[in-house]
């Protein structure tokens, strides 16, 4: 008899075979935060940056206020005795320590202590050096004989006068301001000794429209 009906013996299920188990991953911080954590690293590198901006800057701007005082000075002129070159009230820059390296030039824009009153100090440019003869006749200027050009002084500023011959001293300069017709120069308080002279006009930086060196000017003239 076919025994179908019979119950069979339970089958035991047998585990299905799993694979194993992943290892716990241990996070350190919310979701994503291994990309976050980059961030602080870009902050502080952004930062170390800007202190080195920073200190540089600081450096630049210290090295600009020693060479200022030490090395330039600034100035305002008063009169007109410069013109066209320097106007009233005009601000520049005078180099203090160019004439310890190089030679006073004819041409050279100068600062100096007034020789009748050392509390003032005038802007003029040299014409004469050390041992040379000056003369001035109706207006032109002689060195030892020669006349010497001055586009720098416009006609119309011109003094056509006569003046000299006179002998410049050792270790003296005859200078001259180039709106001749009101300038009080050596025509007048005679040479200005070298140790009377303390700087070169070197720079016009106000009003705007006059910024600008000034060397260009002298080296002009020579």
């Amino acid at each position: 008899m076919d025994r179908s009906d019979e119950k069979q013996p339970a089958t035991r299920a047998l585990p299905e075979t799993s694979a194993p188990a992943a290892s716990p991953i241990v996070m350190s911080g919310p979701p994503n935060a291994n990309v976050a954590s980059g961030r602080p690293a870009t902050v502080h590198a952004l930062r170390n940056e800007i202190r080195v901006w920073t200190r540089d800057l600081l450096i630049a701007i210290g090295l600009a206020l020693v060479i200022i005082v030490f090395l330039y000075q600034p100035v305002k002129v008063e009169g007109t005795s410069m013109a066209p070159l320097l106007s009233d009230q005009e601000r520049i820059f005078i180099n203090k320590f160019v004439y310890r390296f190089e030679p006073i030039e004819r041409g050279d824009v100068v600062v100096f202590w007034y020789p009748l009153d050392r509390t003032k100090s005038f802007i003029k440019r040299v014409v004469g050096l050390p041992g040379e003869t000056v003369e001035i006749r109706q207006g032109a200027v002689y060195v030892n004989g020669h006349s010497v050009p001055e586009p720098y002084v416009p006609p119309q500023y011109e003094d056509l006068s006569d003046f000299g011959p006179v002998r410049v001293p050792k270790d003296s300069y005859f200078v001259m301001g180039d709106h001749r017709i009101s300038s009080n120069d050596s025509r007048v308080f005679g040479p200005v000794a070298s140790h009377f002279i303390y700087g070169r006009a070197v720079f016009a930086y106000w009003p705007v429209d006059h910024f600008g060196s000034l060397s260009g000017a002298e080296e002009s003239t020579k």
